[in-house]
């Protein structure tokens, strides 16, 4: 039970202002600072209906905590525990600002930066953050490609190198010799590298129907590309040698892509890495890719036959009905609780036998790795 004195032990600079003790004014302590605050209190004394006035200090300082204090306030069973409560919360917002708070650097983080930048040019720098701790630089590559290198500079710079950030398929590690300029040099030189390979993707993008990823950015090796008759060709391609024959998967019924895979083992010979390789696939699969201008619906149905969607979860149907008159896409997840809800399918390990649900003619479903 409270008492007088155990109140005034535990909070010496908050004192009644009135003698019914309805009114409480004064200051709470925390890590050696004072914060005015004001409590009015029923008639009842009862802190579930009591009223908090706190100082803008301190309001500011209990920002995102006011649940937790009115929390504290239903429960607590008098005005002491209440106020040790909120002593208690008060320590932890003053310890999740401090952690929070970032000294501003010293005057010559400032004017090296800007000496630095000058000497790069104005012009490369797209952004900037208020405290300049955050910014970005462009450079183009020989073909014309506009990419964007992200410096997280430290208060220490230029005497601690920064952290990069950019969109590779391979690691991008600087030698850092106190010098953005030299790091933008060396971002050059890293683009001047995997120009082959942008040039290659970039072929790929812009002649045949690219149908993963749909917005691919420039650290993406892997394209899977439509070939027709609801089949498909994943292709993961080497950034250091990127007109190389690439990692091939085919995806579609086996009676289009089998012919595919026996076509690719039997003219490997004829692959020229002088050539570009989207060329080498056609000159090897004895195809052309279809564009997707050209790819008509009727001829590549892209939503899935069961939930009639193209995208779930991120993923696309590649699970086609082997039948040559029907070729219906799904995903595997779809056919998996489909072929699951039929008596009639059996599983044997990793491998589930059924009926397709469009001709209900045997279709087989090969788990992958991943769980459906």
């Amino acid at each position: 039970m409270e008492t007088p004195a155990s109140l005034m032990h535990q909070c010496p600079l908050l004192l009644p202002q009135n003698r019914a003790k309805t009114v409480y004014e004064g200051f709470i302590t925390a890590q050696g600072r004072d914060f005015h605050l004001r409590i009015l209190l029923p008639e009842d004394l009862q802190l579930k209906n009591a009223r908090l006035l706190c100082s803008w200090q301190l309001k500011a300082i209990l920002s995102g905590y006011h649940q937790i204090v009115q929390q504290r306030m239903q429960h607590s069973s008098d005005l002491m525990s209440f106020m040790m409560e909120l002593k208690m919360v008060l320590e932890v917002a003053l310890k999740n600002k401090q952690e929070l708070h970032v000294s501003l650097p010293p005057p010559q983080f400032y004017s090296s930066l800007i000496e630095e930048i000058g000497t790069l040019g104005w012009d490369k720098l797209v952004y900037a953050d208020t405290c300049f701790s955050t910014i970005k630089l462009k450079a183009e590559d020989a073909s014309g490609r506009e990419h964007l290198l992200t410096l997280k500079l430290k208060t220490k710079y230029p005497a601690e190198s920064p952290d990069c950030f950019v969109d590779f398929p391979v690691s991008f590690s600087v030698s850092w010799t106190s010098s953005i300029v030299n790091i933008h040099s060396q971002f050059l030189t890293a683009l001047e590298s995997l120009k082959t390979f942008w040039d290659v993707m970039d072929e790929i993008d812009e002649k045949t129907w690219v149908l993963e990823p749909e917005k691919p950015t420039r650290s993406a090796t892997a394209r899977r590309i439509a070939l027709g008759n609801n089949a498909s060709i994943n292709i993961d391609v080497d950034p250091r040698h990127p007109t190389m024959l690439p990692e091939c998967c085919f995806l579609g019924a086996d009676h289009v892509v089998k012919p595919l895979g026996i076509k690719l083992s039997r003219n490997i010979h004829l692959w020229d890495p002088e050539n570009s390789l989207l060329q080498n696939l056609k000159d090897v699969l004895e195809i052309d890719f279809p564009a997707r201008a050209i790819l008509e619906k009727s001829d590549f149905s892209m939503d899935c036959g069961i939930c009639y969607a193209y995208q779930l979860d991120g993923a696309i149907p590649d699970q086609v009905c082997d039948n040559s008159q029907c070729g219906q896409p799904f995903h595997q997840i779809c056919l998996y609780e489909w072929l699951r809800g039929l008596l009639t399918s059996r599983q044997s390990f990793n491998i589930i036998f059924g009926e397709c649900p469009y001709c209900s003619k045997p279709i087989t479903l090969k788990m992958s790795g991943r769980k459906p």
